[in-house]
């Protein structure tokens, strides 16, 4: 394994400025010099010409988005799920249309759309904000959507301990829309469903129901 390197000076940049602390936390094991080389070669390869004006500092520019945006890969998820409040409510909670953008790991094109978490608490709840935080968190990685809706899921199961959890998303995936067979407005869903929202099909009803009110 290669030790972390610094930033360079032109990633460097004003990065501070840009990201909070976190981010910056997961920018250290980020090998910037090897992105910046690997765009400048990639630009070569497609025949564009890297030190022309309007490409100069795009392997620079490159190397701090993939520090961002793949900034998930060096942080832990579960950092904001530690905190739960006491509550004897036992029905379902629901967050509908939580905004994420992530990226297709096969393209390493984006997908973006809205997550929908709902859990049926056992006795402690947490806070709203937080299953936001986990789904951005998440998203910030390559993968595939499948797979993100698996790990959200697994993540609040172990750390809520609810009767059931539930996790719903739907996302239109670039990797469609922009190349290949290029089909504008689809959509792919894809869920996640544990404990009682998996074996009882009343409960799965209700949570389905209740994402999918008002004509959504």
């Amino acid at each position: 394994m290669h030790s972390t390197n610094p930033l360079t000076a032109s990633a460097a940049g004003s990065l501070a400025g840009e990201l909070d602390d976190q981010d910056l936390a997961a920018t250290e094991s980020v090998d910037y010099p090897r992105i910046e080389r690997a765009v400048r070669e990639i630009l070569l390869a497609v025949g564009e010409d890297p030190d022309r004006e309007g490409l100069q500092q795009t392997p620079a520019r490159v190397a701090r988005m993939y520090g961002e945006i793949f900034g998930g890969l060096h942080e832990d998820p579960r950092q904001h799920l530690g905190k739960f409040f006491t509550q004897q409510y036992d029905e379902v909670v629901l967050v509908r249309d939580i905004g994420f953008t992530s990226f297709c790991e096969h393209h390493l094109l984006p997908f973006m759309g809205k997550a929908h978490i709902g859990y049926m608490p056992d006795g402690k709840v947490i806070g709203l904000s937080k299953l936001a935080r986990v789904i951005e968190l998440v998203a910030r990685r390559p993968q595939v959507q499948e797979r993100m809706t698996e790990t959200i899921a697994n993540l609040l199961e172990d750390a809520l301990a609810a009767k059931g959890v539930a996790v719903v998303m739907e996302a239109t995936h670039t990797c469609m829309t922009v190349r290949g067979v290029r089909k504008p407005g689809s959509l792919c869903v894809t869920s996640a469903m544990k404990g009682a929202f998996r074996t009882n099909l009343s409960s799965r009803s209700e949570i389905m129901t209740l994402i999918y009110a008002n004509g959504r």
